[in-house]
């Protein structure tokens, strides 16, 4: 028993704030514009006017749930505005009839009071149904605003995720010239029968332990990045130590910012390959990160070859790399490539630090 009263009182519509607020407030307009005219007590219309009112607010906020189902040729807007104007009528009726005392005549034998019922009861019958379309008008406002604010979400959530099938197409492509280039450094490592073995093997550990996690990662840090690029350096450096030389600058707060996975060491392949390889003196490497008003600036120098070292399978990687940046950090992102004098190429990231890290 308990059970099906608690039913009936959660299936009972009940009105907004924002309902009775406007009841209310015309309620008061409605009285005031009555009492312009009214002839008896205050008190008695007010009484009336608010249970007329109030029965035309049970009636809108009942008939937008009940019946659940209506013909295709009823509107329930229509059912709604005629409910609310069938209901002051027959409220007020109710309140004529209850209010009328024992042996009095009833009021419509009393010429005053006959004309205060036509009075409230036309002037109820004309006024409530407009503002019973104006809140459906606004009721259909917002729940078209609200389709659109999850349309916009719908549509935001399918747009991440085609951004994130991308990437991962994106870096799948990097992970094979990756997992080439290092076994290609392995093997002239080991052709070289370097008597510093120990040492290179620990730094290609130490390489492959920076670099393994990353190849299927969709989110890296600049900590990690450096990491990488650290490692494969001294790796490289181990091959030709008297043709490469190499730094990194970067204050410990960058560590946490986010960057795209094998995104540093991308632009660190190419200067070694590209760059360094190909010159008989070798060069240097210089890694530079820098903060400056919300933008995070990663440089990568070099004094190779320079620009006559660019092949397309380079052109190709850096342009892939522009996209991943594209689409992890937006437009706001860049990748741009200059020569330097009087050899050499300097590469540089820009992109947008996210406000919570600034």
């Amino acid at each position: 028993m308990h059970q099906s009263s608690q039913r009936s009182i959660d299936l009972l519509p009940l009105p907004s704030r924002q309902q009775v607020l406007t009841v209310l407030f015309a309620t008061l307009v409605w009285t005031l514009l009555l009492g312009l005219y009214w002839k008896g007590s205050y008190p008695e219309l007010l009484v009336r006017t608010c249970s007329s009112a109030s029965a035309a607010l049970l009636f809108y906020c009942l008939l937008e749930h009940w019946p659940k189902k209506l013909p295709q040729s009823l509107p329930r807007w229509v059912l709604q505005v005629g409910g609310v104007a069938l209901s002051i009528p027959m409220a007020l009726l109710m309140v004529y009839v209850g209010t009328t005392k024992e042996g009095e005549p009833s009021f419509w034998q009393n010429h005053d009071q006959h004309l205060g019922f036509l009075a409230i009861m036309v002037s109820g019958i004309l006024f409530a149904p407009w503002i019973a379309m104006s809140a459906l008008l606004r009721q259909r406002d917002e729940i078209v605003r609200e389709q659109a604010r999850q349309f916009e979400r719908e549509r935001g959530a399918l747009e991440r995720q085609a951004l994130d099938s991308r990437l991962r197409l994106l870096q799948s492509q990097v992970t094979p010239h990756f997992l080439f280039n290092t076994l290609a450094n392995v093997r002239e490592l080991v052709d070289s029968a370097s008597p510093q073995a120990p040492v290179l093997l620990d730094s290609l550990i130490t390489y492959l332990r920076a670099s393994i996690p990353q190849l299927d990662s969709a989110q890296s840090t600049l900590g990690q990045e450096l990491s990488l690029v650290e490692a494969y350096l001294a790796l490289m450096q181990m091959r030709m130590p008297d043709r490469l030389q190499f730094s990194i600058d970067a204050d410990e707060k960058v560590h946490s910012l986010p960057c795209p996975p094998l995104a540093l060491l991308t632009l660190i392949e190419n200067a070694v390959r590209h760059g360094i390889d190909p010159s008989e003196i070798g060069g240097e490497i210089k890694v530079c990160v820098l903060l400056h008003k919300g933008i995070c600036r990663v440089q990568v120098q070099d004094t190779g070859v320079g620009l006559q070292g660019l092949t397309s399978g380079m052109g190709t990687g850096l342009s892939t790399l522009r996209e991943r940046l594209r689409l992890t950090f937006g437009e706001a992102a860049s990748l741009e490539v200059s020569a330097q004098q009087p050899h050499g190429l300097l590469a540089e990231i820009l992109y947008p630090i996210p406000e919570e890290q600034r």
